[in-house]
């Protein structure tokens, strides 16, 4: 029997280091307290959207990935409801990433693209919480509200992404 060789590359570490970072964001965001249960503003897809921009769309899959699984190991929600609400909100946001990014880049910037990913994601986990957690119309009322708050940070955590990428290029 011959031993198999994984063989380590140069986008393994670059999917780790982000990974780490992201990860990093996503519990220190979970342990600051919201004003609003579950309006935070999703730092961690910062480094993601990077991920995407920078490298490639499978290197910001991977860091996504690694994000929401080795987040809810950490913080103990491992396959309950908050653990689907965020593998939700993030395949939802991917997707929508895949859709717009090579649709026109004169149609939709970096901050567009990080805008339409985080409406995606709000979407994506109400309809989880809809058709799984709350199975009542009631909840779409808080809708607007969740709404509003991912059109902001979707503007601001695209605005820091396009610095960073900007910073990253001058160096």
């Amino acid at each position: 029997m011959t031993p198999s060789i994984i063989k380590i590359v140069d986008e393994d570490h670059q999917i780790a280091k982000l990974s780490a970072i992201a990860v990093a964001l996503s519990l220190i965001e979970f342990f600051f307290p919201s004003p609003i249960p579950g309006i935070k503003p999703g730092i961690a897809n910062i480094i993601i959207l990077y991920s995407i921009f920078k490298f490639n769309y499978s290197i910001g899959i991977w860091v996504s990935l690694i994000r929401v699984f080795v987040t809810s190991i950490i913080i103990g929600t491992f396959l309950s409801p908050t653990f689907f609400l965020s593998l939700s909100g993030a395949m939802f946001s991917l997707l929508s990433i895949l859709i717009f990014k090579n649709y026109n880049k004169n149609h939709f910037s970096l901050i567009g693209i990080s805008l339409v990913a985080s409406l995606a994601h709000i979407i994506g986990q109400f309809i989880v919480v809809r058709i799984w957690i709350i199975p009542h119309n009631g909840i779409l009322y808080l809708l607007p509200l969740f709404l509003i708050s991912s059109f902001i940070f979707g503007i601001v955590n695209g605005a820091i992404t396009q610095k960073l990428l900007t910073l990253n290029v001058k160096k």
